[in-house]
């Protein structure tokens, strides 16, 4: 896919400030690249946690979180990179070598642990890719809540 052909999809950014979540739509562009998705999560300009939650296509997510001096970044699906330019992005900051054509196994790539310090270990973040069952949107409810703020989340979802 092209950087300019438009995305399916949704991008919210979670910000925790004074111990309170927040989530806000992101414009879909985001989804084109994940450089436009960096420079939005960084716009926000938070002194505490901020988390970008991108699904895209509804056929894999991608979780940014912008840290001093870089990005922590987790894709739910590498293969992904064969098809979608964000994701390809994604595998080229973690200098992951991107799948075969004909791998077909969903596995996950980047920092597992980027939640861990707000309620979601690596195991169980792990857990939520795996879960082929669920589409995008639903891992991505799942994570929300586990970091506490599925309801701000599910609330926003209902609006976009």
């Amino acid at each position: 896919m092209t950087g300019q052909t438009p995305i399916a999809g949704f991008a919210v950014a979670a910000v925790r400030e004074d111990g309170r979540w927040r989530c806000s739509a992101l414009d879909s562009s985001v989804l084109t690249g994940l450089d436009a998705t960096i420079t939005a999560l960084r716009e926000l300009r938070s002194t505490g946690a901020v988390l970008g939650m991108c699904n895209v296509d509804d056929e894999f997510f991608v979780l940014v979180r912008p840290v001093p001096g870089g990005v922590e970044l987790a894709l739910s699906d590498a293969a992904a990179a064969l098809d979608y330019d964000i994701a390809a992005d994604v595998l080229d900051l973690l200098r992951s070598d991107p799948p075969d054509e004909d791998d077909d196994e969903i596995w996950p790539e980047g920092n597992l642990a980027l939640l861990a310090d707000i309620g979601l270990p690596e195991a169980e973040l792990l857990l939520i890719m795996e879960e082929v069952d669920l589409y995008p949107d639903e891992q991505l409810e799942m994570i929300a809540r586990r970091c506490g703020f599925g309801e701000q989340f599910s609330g926003l979802l209902e609006r976009l």
